[in-house]
């Protein structure tokens, strides 16, 4: 089982300060990865305490600035709010900069308001997600270019966009819709579910596994956990090893209030 944390780069308790101790912690405590949300901009009454997000892309920089080893995932970057061509740039440039340690963690997105306040239809985003998914690998690995795109406006002809990654971005989607897991076995290089039991993921894990049985396509689980019963977070983990979830990543069950502390040194202790 591999291990990483989120980082503190959202909510009340964010700042640049604790992203940059969690993140150089979390390197010295063994874990393998750290991780980052996604909102760009919300509706104020949905998120009553705080709405601070920052950006996931500025924000994994920050700390693939002060870490050598980590990994850095998305958890996850919604797609479709995005135009493929700027965020290929920033990730290509985020991968090379860290040396080849992006995850690229992506989904469709959930809130309705967000995709509006934006001007991207939300009715599209599957098709929006998979069409810019298709545009960021082509200007990722030829070189020069041409494109044709349906939903995203874009005219790539015979075009370069440099750098190019050094390395291959793995892709590992969420979502655990029907569409969202097709998706995932037709093109991802991993699953990256989230707010499932044990229980309740082991039919998505006999699914994706029985289509994708390659050991490098990787089944990851983001787990929610408070820092308090650590007992209850070795269950818990000890059943999704048991249906065969090889990654773990543990976030604060509330973002505002739990002891990130507690939390990254609970994880850490899974490691040693």
């Amino acid at each position: 089982m591999r291990y990483g944390i989120h980082l503190p780069h959202a909510g009340e308790q964010a700042t640049p300060a604790l992203l940059r101790r969690f993140a150089v912690k979390a390197e010295e405590l063994g874990l393998d990865d750290v991780w980052v949300s996604e909102h760009i901009i919300v509706p104020r009454d949905q998120f009553p305490r705080s709405p601070l997000f920052y950006d996931p892309v500025l924000t994994l920089t920050w700390v693939a600035a002060v870490t050598r080893r980590v990994r850095l995932g998305t958890s996850v970057l919604v797609l479709p709010m995005r135009h493929p061509l700027p965020l290929a740039k920033e990730l290509a440039t985020l991968h090379n900069l860290s040396e080849g340690r992006l995850i690229l963690g992506a989904g469709v997105g959930w809130l309705k308001p967000e995709f509006a306040a934006l001007g991207v239809p939300f009715a599209e985003r599957g098709r929006r997600l998979d069409e810019g998914l298709a545009m960021m690998r082509a200007v990722w690995t030829q070189d020069p270019v041409t494109f044709q795109s349906r939903y995203i406006p874009a005219v790539i002809e015979d075009m370069t966009m440099t750098p190019m990654p050094i390395s291959p971005i793995p892709l590992w989607m969420g979502g655990s819709s029907d569409a969202a897991l097709q998706r995932t076995i037709r093109i991802a290089d991993g699953w990256h579910g989230s707010r499932h039991t044990p229980a309740d993921a082991a039919p998505i894990v006999r699914r994706l596994r029985e289509a994708r049985p390659e050991p490098e396509f990787t089944i990851s689980m983001r787990v929610q956990w408070d820092g308090l019963d650590f007992g209850a977070l070795r269950a818990e983990l000890d059943g999704f090893a048991e249906i065969g979830v090889q990654h773990i990543m543990v976030a604060p069950r509330d973002r505002d209030v739990d002891d990130w502390d507690k939390v990254i040194d609970g994880v850490g202790s899974l490691v040693r």
